[in-house]
């Protein structure tokens, strides 16, 4: 699942193998920017924030949210893709690498200096330069909902998914109904920031510090599975700002009080 240590890690890698390249094919698949041509423009970079990603070209952004399923890849030009073409939403190609878009839910081309417009909104971000976690807690500790919607709420804190909140829950010993007034949030912030950046470098993420797989969660994805800490069956709910973004909730009813 895409979260913000995902996107950080497209992001690099397409900066890597695009930036100060100039534009020789560029095709986006989605209606409202179908007819948009940057072809001879110069890929300035790209950057990640929170879950977006922001990629530079010419004096605008192509700006992209993987939501659930969607993932960029690199190619050689003419390399045979290993994805069916009707997934493609988006082609940025150079002399010497072809970044592919698949199942790409928004997609969004803009002038860079309107920018903020899309990520303005976002709170900090603990794998940007100007992470700052005292407002990253404030913005938690305001929150009147469940913590669980709170961290999810990407205006508080960006980057954080379904997975990391309940990871993150459990290790620190809440509950996910538990009201973020009543929370540690500074701990909790201390936390995610540390773990989001160990896992940065992997490509397989962890919270247990196994790699193996089916032994990288605590109780993300292990509803009615025993809690590796006490025995306990982990538990699993759905929570969500409202009815419409509810998510599914873990966790471990002894553990977790």
């Amino acid at each position: 699942m895409p979260e913000g240590d995902t996107v950080f890690r497209t992001a690099r890698r397409l900066d890597e193998a695009l930036a100060g390249h100039e534009v020789t094919r560029f095709d986006l698949r989605v209606p409202h920017v179908a007819t948009a041509d940057l072809t001879g423009a110069t890929i300035r970079g790209c950057a990640a924030r929170g879950k977006h990603l922001l990629l530079h070209i010419g004096d605008h952004t192509l700006h992209s949210h993987l939501r659930m399923d969607g993932a960029w890849f690199l190619y050689r030009p003419g390399e045979r893709w290993r994805h069916p073409a009707f997934k493609v939403r988006a082609i940025v190609g150079t002399t010497t690498h072809e970044a592919v878009g698949v199942d790409i839910a928004d997609i969004e081309l803009i002038p860079t200096r309107d920018e903020e417009q899309i990520v303005g909104h976002l709170g900090p971000d603990p794998l940007s330069d100007d992470w700052d976690a005292a407002t990253a807690a404030a913005r938690l500790s305001a929150d009147a909902r469940s913590i669980h919607v709170a961290l999810l709420d990407q205006r508080n804190v960006a980057g954080f998914g379904n997975e990391y909140a309940a990871e993150l829950l459990f290790l620190r010993g809440i509950l996910p109904t538990t009201p973020a007034t009543e929370v540690d949030t500074a701990a909790l912030v201390d936390l995610g920031a540390r773990t989001i950046r160990a896992n940065r470098e992997r490509v397989d993420r962890t919270f247990t510090g196994v790699n193996r797989p089916g032994r990288t969660t605590w109780v993300y994805g292990r509803a009615n599975r025993p809690c590796r800490r006490c025995g306990t069956l982990i538990r699993r709910g759905e929570q969500g700002a409202d009815p419409t973004r509810e998510r599914i909730t873990f966790w471990c009813p002894n553990c977790q009080r």
